[in-house]
């Protein structure tokens, strides 16, 4: 399944892969490779709340404060925090280690793109993820979706706290 216009990249419409997801939905379970090629499902964290922050490359100043601000929220927002990409578990662990990303989890989809195609993020024109942020809930539905509309924008942080503190992830 293929949706256009619903994303763009400096104002030029994109084509997302695969299915539309709501809140609601079941969260598709996933796995991915961390830095050290370990494999991490996503239903390791079944019975937490979860954000996933899906980002197209971390080495872009965009992708790379976005998962800056994840990492400073981690503490605050009592939930697992997952960062996902396309880029290699190589580059991510270098990543993280240069800009001391230590709060959450990174992980990539490069090998089999089973978190892109699942939730429906796989830009076709790029072969890379869609800006987006969901959150899950502990029964591991979506509870809350932002697909930000231009990949060069950052997502509405405060929309994703604001859904957080509403599931109980913060005190």
């Amino acid at each position: 399944m293929e949706r256009a216009g619903l994303i763009t990249f400096k104002g030029n419409p994109l084509t997302l892969v695969g299915p539309e997801l709501k809140p609601g939905d079941a969260a598709p379970d996933f796995t991915a490779v961390d830095g050290d090629l370990n494999l991490v499902r996503l239903s390791d964290y079944r019975g937490q709340i979860v954000i996933i922050s899906a980002v197209p490359s971390l080495d872009t100043p965009v992708c790379e404060a976005q998962t800056r601000r994840f990492n400073e929220e981690a503490a605050r927002l009592g939930a697992a925090i997952l960062t996902i990409s396309m880029d290699l578990p190589f580059a991510q662990k270098r990543f993280c280690t240069t800009h001391g990303i230590e709060n959450l989890k990174v992980v990539s989809d490069h090998r089999e793109r089973e978190f892109a195609r699942e939730y429906g993020l796989l830009i076709k024109e790029l072969k890379l993820l869609a800006r987006a942020v969901l959150i899950l809930d502990r029964e591991g539905n979506i509870a809350y979706l932002q697909i930000v509309r231009e990949v060069a924008s950052q997502p509405d942080y405060e929309a994703v706290i604001a859904a957080a503190k509403g599931l109980g992830s913060i005190p």
